[in-house]
């Protein structure tokens, strides 16, 4: 009697374990309706929505894993349509910082014509992107702007070195660009704002960052990759790369 009530036990305490560890597991992971609303919010603009059907900015959040409560950095955020993706995403718990090289008029008055408290418009230099006082961090995003990066006099060696410093254990980077035809290294960022994409693998795991998965969300194998992105009717071809700390 004794071994079958102990049995009982054993089996509930058990059960009542792995329940708890599904459903903590199931919070972790946002679920598709939660990006989708990420990507309906009010606090991004009309502008943002024209390029959702090219850019799949659902696919980018579940591709990136963000999770409510994290601390991202968008690097080279324009006006900052990725970076107001991202602290949607993030929601209230959250926060996002929006680096640029030199200010950027549309990103200052999205963050300054809107009461997003945890998202911060900021000017840093490539070399060294990450605002000073930033608590580690749990993403940082690069989205269509590795290959400018590139065209710079920045040292993508260092900027690369001061990411994968400013991330937590297990922190992600993700990087989104433009294809260039395998082996074209960097020789079609001026002219056609395109990357090979294992150029960017080599240069992101010198860093000490290790590739973690690759996505196909935006490959377009009808694109020969011989034009600007800005200058096809057609979708181009775009990689996706995730690296991890």
């Amino acid at each position: 009697m004794r071994t079958a009530l102990h049995s009982v036990l054993a089996f509930s305490t058990l059960s009542a374990a792995l329940l708890a560890g599904y459903s903590a597991q199931a919070a972790d992971q946002p679920a598709a309706s939660g990006y989708q609303a990420a990507v309906a919010s009010p606090i991004r603009l009309e502008d943002d929505r024209k390029t959702d059907a090219k850019r799949k900015p659902a696919e980018f959040l579940a591709f990136a894993g963000v999770k409510p409560g994290m601390k991202a950095l968008d690097v080279s955020s324009g006006g900052g349509a990725t970076a107001s993706l991202l602290t949607a995403a993030v929601g209230s718990k959250g926060e996002v910082w929006a680096q640029n090289a030199k200010p950027n008029p549309k990103l200052q008055e999205r963050v300054g014509g809107s009461t997003l408290p945890n998202l911060h418009a900021v000017v840093a230099d490539f070399n060294d992107p990450v605002p000073k006082g930033t608590p580690p961090l749990d993403l940082v995003t690069i989205n269509m702007s590795y290959h400018d990066i590139a065209n710079t006099p920045a040292d993508r060696a260092a900027m690369n070195k001061r990411l994968y410093e400013a991330l937590k254990p297990g922190g992600i980077l993700v990087i989104v660009d433009n294809a260039a035809k395998k082996g074209a290294g960097l020789s079609a960022t001026k002219t056609l704002h395109r990357i090979d994409e294992d150029t960017v693998v080599e240069e992101v795991t010198k860093a000490g960052f290790k590739l973690d998965a690759r996505s196909d969300y935006l490959h377009v194998a009808a694109d020969p990759r011989e034009q600007p992105f800005f200058k096809m009717d057609a979708p181009d071809d775009k990689f996706a790369l995730r690296f991890k700390k």
